[in-house]
């Protein structure tokens, strides 16, 4: 027998071994997210190996994975100064690492948002936890942000009031949006598995300098301004910004901004889009958008066919933008407007991941949006 072969073989059951030993877990589905953590009937005991299985720009976000388990048990508390013990609050503004789980199913209504410090992770998974019907989440000015497995909706401008921002920091914060989760001057973020609607202002705002940033998994409905990419056409800074928005379903209710992007580069990959109203992917100030694998189901109303929108500008200046479609599929008379030379130095820098077929978006996307997640099964 040949050595070689023996070798490969070896070396072959070896990297899958390791690979195992990582938290990955093929489950076959197509998601590598999915098929990472959610085949392991114990993934309660290791939840912390969601922290290796984040793809995209933001892929490198590692939460609270190097800190001690928190258990959020008070969903009724909530002081925006001097949080108590147990409640979500008092767990985000800690200064160490954290993983933030939930003892019970609970909503939770903030007095004010909920401004998360850097290296936490808010794991829903195994509890149906709600953040409704007051502020909800800001992380602003920190890194390493995971938030899994929450439902974030019905959240409410709140402000001109004082809030805590760390252990050692609290101060006045002026008038906040009522966006679901709000991306300010922060790096290294994933939002995933989450279900996101009906809030006062974005779902997912990334603004500021904000960048490494992957949205994945989530599901989006009832709302008008989806997803904000870019604080404005003036703030340049935006021009380092890298997002991954990947495996997400937007569906019913939705109007516009699937997303809405400025300056940066924007990988828009395998996600299902069944319902826009006026467009799903839009932009301003020359951004690169790497359109793949997506599927894209137009409204029946004949006039919002498009999935793209220039905003308020001239032909003459986003010809030149570098906005393209690859492998993306088109339903109900649907289609994407292209345009710039297709610069391969503009698409390598936007491109996250590889995509899959966008036969596969069905499959990939049907379990979007926050997990039942049962003990003791897989997830």
């Amino acid at each position: 027998m040949s050595v070689l072969p023996w070798l490969i073989r070896k070396r072959h059951i070896q990297n899958s071994t390791e690979r195992r030993n990582l938290g990955f877990f093929s489950c076959g589905t197509g998601n590598p997210i999915d098929d990472c953590w959610r085949c392991d009937a114990n993934w309660q005991r290791n939840r912390k190996r969601l922290a290796d299985c984040g793809i995209g720009f933001g892929r490198n976000a590692i939460g609270g994975r190097d800190g001690k388990y928190y258990v959020v048990t008070d969903s009724r508390d909530d002081d925006p100064v001097n949080p108590r013990p147990g409640t979500l609050r008092h767990a985000v503004i800690q200064d160490r690492p954290l993983w933030i789980v939930f003892k019970r199913d609970m909503v939770i209504q903030l007095k004010q948002e909920l401004i998360v410090n850097s290296f936490k992770t808010i794991d829903g998974r195994g509890t149906n936890v709600h953040i409704a019907n007051g502020g909800c989440i800001t992380i602003q000015y920190v890194t390493n942000v995971i938030v899994h497995g929450l439902h974030i909706h019905d959240c409410v401008p709140t402000g001109n009031a004082m809030v805590r921002s760390s252990e050692t920091h609290f101060g006045w914060r002026t008038m906040a949006d009522g966006d679901a989760i709000s991306i300010f001057g922060s790096s290294h973020i994933w939002v995933d598995h989450n279900s996101l609607s009906h809030c006062a202002d974005g779902l997912v705002d990334a603004v500021m300098g904000s960048t490494a940033i992957t949205i994945s998994n989530n599901h989006f409905t009832h709302h008008n301004e989806v997803i904000l990419l870019g604080h404005s056409d003036s703030y340049t800074r935006d021009k380092q910004m890298q997002v991954t928005i990947a495996y997400n379903h937007f569906g019913e209710g939705l109007i516009q901004r699937m997303p809405r992007c400025r300056h940066g580069y924007f990988h828009v990959v395998n996600n299902d889009y069944t319902h826009w109203e006026m467009y799903a992917i839009g932009g301003s100030a020359d951004p690169t958008i790497n359109s793949q694998g997506n599927r894209y189901n137009a409204p029946t109303n004949p006039f919002a066919k498009e999935v793209t929108k220039r905003v308020e500008t001239p032909e003459g200046q986003w010809k030149g933008w570098n906005w393209r479609s690859e492998g993306d599929l088109y339903l109900n008379g649907a289609y994407f407007t292209a345009s710039g030379a297709g610069a391969s130095a503009s698409y390598a820098r936007a491109s996250s991941l590889g995509a899959k077929s966008s036969a596969m978006v069905g499959t990939i996307t049907s379990n979007a949006g926050a997990l039942g997640c049962k003990r003791g099964r897989q997830c």
